[in-house]
């Protein structure tokens, strides 16, 4: 009688790789680390913008003697428009921008700007009203000095570097990718902000 071996089944217990866990491990510590590196390059960004704004807002208040001379600040009863509107010499709204030059409601308009979007800035609230009000601003400061221009309305070269894109495209996308990013939540109060009642019920208001 021929005897065959039949094959076997056995029931073999697999050791966990400890290359595939290791790999993991790796990859997700990496993921961590680039999230918060990203986390901490936008609040810097963020600082360093909202800086810029209410550095401008303090200086044309008080006349520090940079880009407001002293004794010619908003307290003094210097105008924050009057010498950048009436300097205008190029683009479609020239005229416009010498009529609201130095008018009243153009000086509180243009300051509340600069204290409310600094102000958003530096805390890391209300963002997304900061890139609305700061694309606004910025949108119209580009207007004034109206790059595409080669030629001044009195015949001068223009001396734009770009015809597009100038200093203020660049604040106006930085605000609105950092409203985009939540980058108040680090070095921030934007946690704190989302979380009250108001914020929550309107989105609008992060």
């Amino acid at each position: 009688m021929a005897v065959h071996n039949q094959p076997q089944s056995h029931t073999r217990f697999h050791f966990p790789s400890l290359h595939r866990t290791g790999t993991a491990q790796a990859a997700t510590d990496t993921t961590a680390e680039t999230t918060t590196a990203r986390a901490y390059a936008f609040a810097s960004l963020r600082l360093l913008t909202g800086f810029v704004f209410l550095w401008a807002f303090l200086d044309k208040t008080f006349g520090f003697g940079y880009a407001t001379p002293s004794g010619k600040g908003w307290i003094d009863g210097g105008s924050p428009t009057k010498g950048f509107l009436s300097s205008v010499a190029a683009g479609p709204m020239e005229s416009t921008f010498h009529d609201w030059a130095g008018a009243g409601w153009a000086n509180w308009l243009f300051m509340l700007g600069l204290l409310g979007i600094g102000v958003a800035l530096i805390s890391g609230v209300a963002l997304r009203l900061a890139a609305v009000a700061g694309t606004v601003m910025m949108a119209l400061m580009w207007i004034a000095e109206w790059p595409p221009a080669k030629h001044l309305s009195d015949g001068s070269l223009s001396m734009s570097s770009n015809p597009f894109a100038d200093y203020h495209l660049i604040y106006a996308v930085v605000i609105i990718a950092l409203a985009a990013a939540g980058a108040g939540a680090t070095w921030g109060l934007g946690r704190i902000w989302a979380k009250l009642p108001v914020v929550r019920d309107h989105n609008w208001l992060k």
